[in-house]
């Protein structure tokens, strides 16, 4: 049994079960270093954004109190990393350090480099894939490309095999002999200074509990009919497991052995749901495959459209008071509990990109800082699909009409209702209570496919 100890570096992965970094440590049968290092300046353009910081600072403490419960701990860093891995290995004496990869561009290029000077220094030095279902350069067509069309690209990946899953959470873990120095996860500062998060503490639960009782509670309650209701943003018809997934609460892999577990009993709404997970790793495979696709468009010709600034109007979109009942309801959805459903997601980036004709990357950035599952590739993915100008895009003539998508998906009126509560059933309301359309549907059609045109043409 070594006495050198073993640094397990967390990070998208705050889990002790299915942890594949977590159990190479445990199996090689040396004292476990649990460390998390806040480092957002490493992050690129995309530094975790209040929304994320808010739900990371809860997760953190959640998988402090789940260590202590094994007698371990979490020893917490700043950043840079690769001095805080240095200060840890020279203090700890450790001789390995385990991690689990991620897939966002500046997160790639600095593991990489940390994983040559650890190996230079005699360290070993070991990633695994404990995020996704398949990686993303293994999956490829028949010529040796990476994908650009998504039903192609799943049905590739459901002739493979799914990356195996791990032990359960190890009941107990081996601690060094003495601790290194740990911060508070209070001197992080990822706690808002003014209470804004009043709404997203009443409908989430971040940790590792939360996600599994969230996982048992749409199987039992909403898979079923998850076909029919999926787009129904009144009812509780999804699966809610987005942030517990961006954070690594729980892997895919848990989600998907539990979801084929009871494939019998109901295999369309199972395949269906299963489909979403597979357009979470189309996503991945986008990302690593064109890293440049967060802050640039797939298809080129898009870097001409004549995107207007128009700061009046990106503030009402992000307030919820453009006039339209549906993508205003949304917006408030947002501010208020961090998240929005996934048609009503659709619908508000397509009345900003097509409505107002202001860029997809205004959008992608508002709901990186005020999503609690803003993931890197998931957003792009959905803002460059919406903006008709990604892989696999919805074609930019396809401009949602939020009533008619509101009629239809919120028949009731129960989800409007709900978030914008001084409108009645019949979507009206007294007085001035609510605000005139920003822009008349018709018109902003006939704008949004006269720029397309102009890029067209060129």
């Amino acid at each position: 049994m070594s006495g050198a100890p073993a640094l397990v570096w967390f990070r998208q992965d705050l889990r002790l079960s299915d942890n594949p970094a977590l159990a190479a440590a445990v199996e090689s049968r040396c004292p476990v270093i649990p460390v998390y290092i806040w480092a957002p300046e490493e992050e690129g353009h995309w530094p975790p954004g209040a929304a994320s910081r808010w739900w990371l600072s809860q997760s953190l403490a959640k998988l402090s109190e789940d260590l202590e419960k094994r007698g371990s701990r979490l020893i917490i860093h700043r950043g840079p990393t690769a001095s805080a891995v240095s200060r840890l290995v020279a203090e700890s004496g450790a001789a390995s350090v385990f991690w689990n990869r991620r897939y966002e561009p500046a997160a790639m290029a600095r593991d990489r480099e940390l994983e040559a000077k650890l190996r230079e220094s005699g360290l070993t030095a070991e990633s695994f894939n404990g995020s996704l279902l398949f990686e993303p350069w293994k999956v490829r067509n028949s010529g040796g490309q990476p994908f650009q069309v998504f039903t192609a690209f799943w049905r590739a990946c459901l002739r493979g095999s799914v990356a195996p899953g791990c032990r359960d959470a190890p009941k107990r873990l081996r601690s060094p002999e003495r601790w290194t120095h740990s911060l508070a996860l209070s001197e992080l500062g990822l706690e808002p200074l003014v209470d804004w998060a009043s709404g997203l503490r009443e409908v989430w639960e971040p940790g590792e509990a939360g996600a599994r009782r969230q996982l048992k509670r749409f199987l039992r309650q909403a898979l079923a009919e998850y076909p029919e209701n999926r787009d129904r943003p009144g009812v509780a018809g999804v699966s809610r497991l987005s942030p517990h997934l961006h954070f690594g609460e729980i892997s895919p892999g848990e989600i998907w052995r539990a979801v084929l577990g009871i494939m019998d009993q109901n295999r369309e709404a199972c395949q269906a749901y299963l489909r979403q997970i597979g357009w979470r790793e189309f996503a991945y495979h986008l990302l690593y495959h064109h890293p440049e696709s967060p802050g640039q468009p797939l298809r080129r010709e898009f870097a001409d459209f004549p995107w207007r600034t128009h700061p009046k109007q990106l503030k009402a979109w992000k307030l919820g008071k453009t006039g339209y009942p549906l993508v205003d309801a949304g917006m408030r959805e947002l501010r208020r509990t961090g998240w929005m459903h996934n048609r009503v997601r659709m619908v508000a980036a397509s009345f900003l990109v097509k409505h107002l004709t202001i860029g997809w990357q205004e959008g992608a950035a508002w709901f990186w800082d005020t999503l609690v599952d803003a993931d890197l590739a998931n957003n792009t993915l959905g803002w460059q699909w919406v903006a008709g100008c990604g892989a696999d895009a919805a074609p930019y003539f396809r401009i949602f009409n939020p009533t008619i998508q509101a009629k239809k998906f919120d028949r009731g009126g129960e989800y409007v209702h709900r978030w914008i509560p001084e409108l009645d059933r019949h979507g009206t309301a007294p007085g001035d209570k609510y605000p005139l359309p920003l822009i008349d549907h018709a018109a902003a059609r006939e704008r949004a496919l006269a720029a397309l045109q102009s890029i067209s043409r060129r």
